[in-house]
């Protein structure tokens, strides 16, 4: 059992006891478990193996404690196994189509006897699903539609779900004795918002030795093959992973090659040969007999020899990059370490899973000196969406809480909803009280482009919209975005002044990081927002940064950069003069 499995289960869990239609309460606490399980920077599985390990962790309580108490030291977990005889393992699968929760999953058990994609998809072809209490013939028409895009996403897995199991694989590696350099490679750490497959490299005189071990990994459930320099697996969330053996002196061009997509890699090999150089994963050759190449030990060698300016592994998309790292003109990309705080997050008054003081105190330990929230508005129904006397309770809170925080403040806002023509949820009175406000769409998607676009628009050009939040309303693997003119959202956003959020939630990554570099030199700010709706996700703010950098963005590109002080006198001011 590992930090994944061990919150696989509790996920699967929570799901289950939705199915039962248990207290949300409690399926919220096995959600929140399987959140901090794998957030939490220890060796959880040595720390949860000991009976008092988790004593005082925040969001694990003593029964939740108990059970990975014995997750940790059995490898199971009676209660999980109790709850898994109610209905087929297959019925998990239900629950990645966009549209079904756990009610309507439920009634479709019930009813119809559906535990699987395949039983649902023959079930909705026959037009059984139509005649259902609750759903209909348009509701039966979207589920197919959903089926049809989840086959079309298949294989797929979102770049921030995966991090801290890439990152457990490769601290596993760097341990290795007959290991000398490591790296992950490919889309990964290209910053792809998806990621199809995983590559590893590492530099070794032991090969084979290193090809067998990683076989034999926690996170590894099949072995496709396994030799003296490559090694391919299936891990136990369905992706493939290769891992690569080189000699050292070949890691450098191994690194560069793995990493570039395959458009940057064509435009450097023949810039290199322009220059007399042939270029491949294993060396740097010259064209002419009788030349000597120069010695590469790193990977950032390679690009000096070829005249050009380091390019960071984010950028390496044939984008532009290498013409502006031959003129010195790459800029320096914003870093982690610069982000001061962050806005649009969530709280337990809307459908957050912490309260205001357990987000506040993770922000606080992140190191952050400011922490927006901006629970939805009332016309987001489904979340618990606060209405304009809730709103003014929250500010009041939040005024009062700030009294007693020092070097911290709290930014009261709100997720205000953009209406169909492009008003907004509350009146103008309202957002006046707001320190901030982020507007965001979460009804009616299938405008056309030009009405989508207008909307949206005419949302920005109300002084008090600081932000745009979500621009596409996409979620990766799931839904895809609805229409919109990302150029003139972007001119309306320089033009209004309005920020535009990098939305980092793993499932949305919205606005596309294509899109970014257009934005940053119309002078339309960025600010990276995790949408968090619970403490362990303040966390996906470091996956924001990276599809920052994939967008070109440097530091004074980010408005949540920016310290404290500078912060409170850019809001004060009318929307107009900042």
């Amino acid at each position: 059992m590992n930090r994944e499995g061990m919150a696989d289960v509790l996920e699967k869990i929570a799901l289950l006891l939705e199915l039962k239609g248990e207290n949300p309460f409690k399926v919220r606490a096995y959600r929140q478990g399987a959140e901090v399980v794998l957030a939490m920077e220890e060796d959880v599985v040595e720390l949860v193996g000991r009976k008092d390990g988790l004593v005082g962790v925040k969001g694990i309580g003593d029964a939740l404690r108990q059970k990975l108490h014995e997750l940790a030291n059995t490898g199971k977990l009676e209660f999980y196994e109790q709850l898994k005889e109610e209905f087929p393992e297959s019925i998990f699968e239900l629950f990645e189509i966009q549209g079904l929760g756990p009610k309507k999953i439920k009634a479709l058990y019930d009813a119809l006897g559906v535990d699987s994609l395949a039983k649902l998809k023959a079930t909705c072809e026959e037009g059984k699903v139509a005649d259902l209490p609750g759903f209909g013939a348009k509701t039966q028409v979207k589920l197919l539609q959903a089926m049809a895009a989840n086959e079309t996403f298949a294989g797929r897995f979102l770049l921030g779900s995966i991090g801290t199991m890439v990152e457990g694989m490769l601290e596993t590696l760097r341990l290795h004795p007959e290991v000398s350099r490591v790296a992950v490679a490919g889309s990964y750490r290209r910053a792809r918002e998806t990621v199809g497959d995983l590559d590893f490299l590492v530099a070794t005189k032991e090969g084979a030795v290193v090809c067998e071990d990683f076989t034999t990994l926690p996170q590894v459930e099949a072995v496709i093959a396994c030799g003296g320099t490559k090694a391919s697996v299936r891990l136990k969330n369905g992706m493939q992973c290769d891992l690569r053996a080189v000699k050292n002196e070949e890691f450098p061009f191994a690194l560069q090659y793995f990493t570039g997509s395959k458009e940057h890699n064509v435009a450097l090999r023949s810039l290199a040969l322009k220059q007399g150089w042939s270029l491949n994963e294993y060396g740097l050759k010259p064209v002419k007999k009788g030349a000597q190449a120069p010695a590469v030990e790193e990977e950032k060698d390679i690009y000096q020899l070829l005249g050009l300016q380091y390019i960071e592994p984010e950028l390496r998309e044939n984008r532009g990059e290498i013409e502006a790292a031959a003129e010195n003109a790459l800029p320096r990309l914003v870093e982690t370490m610069n982000l001061r705080g962050t806005f649009h997050n969530h709280t337990t008054e809307s459908d957050g899973w912490d309260s205001l003081e357990g987000m506040v105190e993770e922000a606080r330990e992140l190191g952050l000196q400011y922490l927006g929230i901006s629970d939805h508005s009332k016309s987001s129904v489904y979340a618990r969406g606060l209405d304009e006397e809730r709103l003014l309770e929250q500010i009041a809170e939040i005024g009062k809480m700030n009294v007693g925080l020092e070097g911290f403040r709290i930014f009261a806002g709100s997720e205000v909803d953009i209406l169909k023509d492009g008003s907004l949820d509350f009146e103008d009175e309202t957002l006046a009280k707001l320190d901030f406000c982020v507007a965001s769409v979460h009804s009616v998607f299938n405008l056309d482009e030009d009405a989508m676009t207008r909307r949206l628009c005419r949302a920005m050009e109300n002084g008090h919209v600081t932000m745009l939040g979500h621009v596409t309303g996409r979620q990766l693997l799931k839904r895809e975005a609805y229409a919109v003119d990302h150029a003139r959202i972007i001119d309306c956003a320089a033009a209004t002044g309005t920020i535009i959020e990098l939305n980092c939630s793993p499932l949305r990554m919205d606005m596309d990081w294509r899109w970014w570099k257009r934005a940053r030199d119309k002078g339309v700010l960025c600010s990276i927002n995790p949408d968090a709706h619970s403490r362990a996700r303040l966390h996906h703010i470091g996956v924001g940064v990276r599809l920052a950098r994939k967008g070109w963005l440097r530091r004074e590109d980010v408005f949540n950069t920016r310290p404290l002080a500078e912060v409170e006198r850019f809001l004060k001011l009318p929307k107009g003069e900042r």
